[in-house]
């Protein structure tokens, strides 16, 4: 029985387009721009700011232990004099439902939000940011609950509990309900609005942003939602771009892989071997359970593996079974290829971030040649080959944008292109996935991505280098030598014309059932 059920991408692009009335009438007379954010802190002009970056990190406490709060905890003394902090996506686990917000966001970063020091009374529905936190969805926040599946669960917790089975589903009653959870926490949530109230809210939090256009306003303390799943804001000279990349990460085969029995063969395979990969994750629990009563932290790995493996069945269940991928979400796609054309085309602008979940580039173990990381890498350099064609100074050694953040491989990583034949090639790549739930190891096959180029004229393929990861911080080691770095991660901009970008990773490690906080040598990008 399936455990999670992503939605189709159509799906999640016309429910969030409800929830934000988007294209509504009333916007369009107002000549109101549903992408963009005017982030009002008073700060926005300076050209030297800081910022934090977190994501994968909603998973709540463990019984002994809580990463999440960890990482909390270590970025607060730099809210002092850092501006606003990036989410990369899965911000609630395990299906971002409204019933996990409490413990798995609400608790932990209650210094971000006005009444934060009474978590309780908090509703998710109703968080006011006194620090501004910026987020884009993550696949598990659109996941939804099988109703059979929700209900054996909840059934069966008071004989788990009885019995002490710890390895227990890291859900409840519900799910996202395609993503309404965390619409409804960050998202200017207007569906179901009337009229005569729609039209003075958007004269009370929607300024004017140029001459020809309005943006939602982000007032930290007073007023604190984003104006939809993909959004842009400029801060210090600096133009951010952040995507919802569940709607254009679905798997897509060629007509050579669709029409290749050896192909479906092999992903039949890899899924029979990961289905057994979850037996013995069961049978590991189970024994774990009835002789080492103290190994709670070795189950805890155990409940992430299981989690894991799902996603992994769920990746090779959208290759054997793809959805109608022709209607990606296109849409998105080009409002990036225009925003980016057009923030290029602005003297003012001096540098260019993106932000989104699922990674182009990363060498973690499971997701380094996943089908959706796949997609991901082939719609970016579809938008970004185009951004190149129409702007002449960015050329062949220069990409169209400085930093790229992500999330979904829970780890830490510096990864930078080479010469990729597109638009990507010399691009900085950075993950910051660690920020709470179980850490993942970084591939056995090492630091260097490679592609394939076609067969040579001997008939053997040829492979071409894409990448080089720089920097990963994982999980490592085994049993009691395993170490379990967390991280978040701080990023200063410098105020030159071309700026520098100063990313200094900040760990929590756990080993040995005990803590150790430290900082990583600065990387400077440029």
């Amino acid at each position: 029985m399936a455990s999670i059920l992503d939605p189709p991408i159509l799906t999640k692009v016309a429910k969030m387009k409800e929830r934000v009335c988007w294209q509504h009438p009333v916007f369009m007379e107002r000549r109101i721009d549903q992408t963009r954010l005017i982030l009002e802190d008073g700060h926005s002009d300076d050209a030297a700011f800081s910022f934090l970056v977190i994501g994968d990190s909603g998973s709540g406490p463990h019984p002994d232990h809580h990463p999440q709060r960890r990482i909390a905890e270590q970025m607060v003394p730099h809210l002092q004099d850092c501006r606003f902090l990036l989410h990369t996506g899965d911000v609630v686990y395990q299906v971002g439902s409204s019933e996990q917000y409490p413990e798995n966001f609400i608790h932990p970063y209650q210094e971000w939000l006005v009444g934060g020091d009474r978590p309780d009374q908090v509703a998710f529905d109703e968080m006011l940011f006194r620090f501004p936190f910026l987020a884009v969805p993550g696949n598990h926040d659109y996941y939804n609950l099988p109703r059979l599946y929700s209900l054996l669960v909840q059934v069966s917790r008071p004989v788990r509990q009885l019995l002490r089975l710890t390895l227990n589903p890291n859900v409840g009653w519900r799910g996202s309900g395609v993503g309404d959870a965390y619409a409804r926490a960050f998202l200017d949530y207007l569906k179901g609005m009337p009229a005569d109230r729609l039209a003075d809210h958007l004269d009370r939090h929607y300024g004017p942003w140029n001459e020809k256009s309005l943006g939602l306003r982000y007032q930290p303390g007073q007023f604190t939602r984003l104006p939809n799943r993909y959004y842009t804001f400029r801060y210090g000279g600096i133009d951010f771009f952040a995507l919802d990349s569940s709607t254009f990460n679905d798997p897509v085969l060629s007509p050579q892989q669709a029409m290749n029995p050896t192909h479906r063969q092999r992903l039949a395979a890899q899924r029979a071997a990961i289905q057994q990969q979850q037996q013995q994750v069961r049978e590991e629990a189970l024994h774990l359970q009835s002789t080492d009563p103290h190994a709670q932290e070795r189950l805890d790995d155990l409940q992430a593996k299981r989690e894991q493996l799902e996603e992994m069945l769920l990746d090779i269940e959208k290759q054997i079974h793809p959805g109608p991928t022709a209607l990606v979400d296109t849409e998105q796609l080009l409002w990036l290829r225009d925003a980016l054309i057009a923030s290029w085309q602005d003297s003012s602008v001096r540098g260019r971030i993106l932000f989104f979940h699922h990674p182009p580039y990363v060498t973690e173990a499971t997701k380094w040649d996943q089908g959706q990381t796949m997609a991901i890498r082939q719609n970016l350099r579809w938008v970004l080959d185009q951004v190149a064609a129409a702007v002449p100074e960015i050329g062949t050694h220069r990409p169209p944008v400085n930093l790229v953040l992500n999330g979904h491989a829970h780890c830490f990583e510096y990864i930078k292109t080479e010469a990729t034949g597109y638009a990507d090639s010399h691009m900085n790549c950075v993950v910051c996935g660690g920020s709470g739930l179980s850490l993942r190891r970084q591939r056995p096959e090492g630091t260097m991505l490679y592609e394939p180029l076609g067969a040579n004229a001997d008939g053997k393929m040829e492979f071409k280098l894409v990448a080089k990861s720089q920097l990963y911080i994982g999980l490592t080691g085994h049993k009691a030598k395993r170490r379990r770095p967390y991280s978040f991660v701080r990023i200063d901009v410098t105020p030159d014309p071309v700026p520098q970008f100063v990313l200094t990773p900040y760990i929590s490690e756990r080993s040995h059932q005990d803590w150790e906080d430290y900082a990583l040598d600065p990387l400077v990008l440029s």
